[in-house]
């Protein structure tokens, strides 16, 4: 009997170890992300396959398609939120003004609301306000067409 209760706690000592060591590791690949810059997967619409989730300039979620970033910064205000939206080229990350970029936005209640993105000159990005204030998640489709070219980024944000 004593060494079957032995036997007992040494495996359930192991097992434990075991658990401790894989936990471990989950923090330590945890430690890279932060929720700040979680892009949401991109579908680009453009022949080019999508990359790897790109870095914030101005702290929001980028996603890179194709030759394009795309960086989403919602930002709460009195009458809504307002959605910038930086659109850039190239890795020297050159702004494009030249395009036709909206935003379609899904209300927590499952209706969506297509919003058109103007191109602010001084700060080199689109924005709009969004006068949604309802509680919840709001997933956003991001539509930039470049002379044809079609770029999408998808994100999400949080009231």
């Amino acid at each position: 009997m004593k060494s079957l209760k032995s036997n007992l706690i040494v495996l359930g000592s192991v097992g434990l170890l075991f658990l401790v060591a894989c936990n471990k590791g989950d923090q330590a690949s945890d430690t890279n992300t932060s929720p700040a810059s979680s892009p949401v997967a991109s579908q680009p619409a453009s022949s080019a396959p999508a990359t790897a989730p790109a870095t914030a300039t101005q702290g929001g979620q980028v996603v890179k398609s194709g030759a394009y970033y795309l960086e989403f910064v919602p930002e709460k205000e009195a009458t809504g939120t307002h959605l910038d939206v930086f659109l850039q080229k190239g890795e020297k990350k050159e702004p494009v003004p030249n395009a036709k970029v909206t935003a379609q936005v899904q209300l927590p209640n499952g209706k969506q609301q297509t919003l058109a993105l103007k191109y602010d000159a001084d700060g080199k990005h689109y924005a709009v306000v969004f006068p949604g204030k309802d509680a919840g998640s709001y997933p956003v489709k991001v539509t930039a067409d470049i002379n044809g070219e079609k770029v999408d980024g998808r994100f999400t944000f949080n009231q």
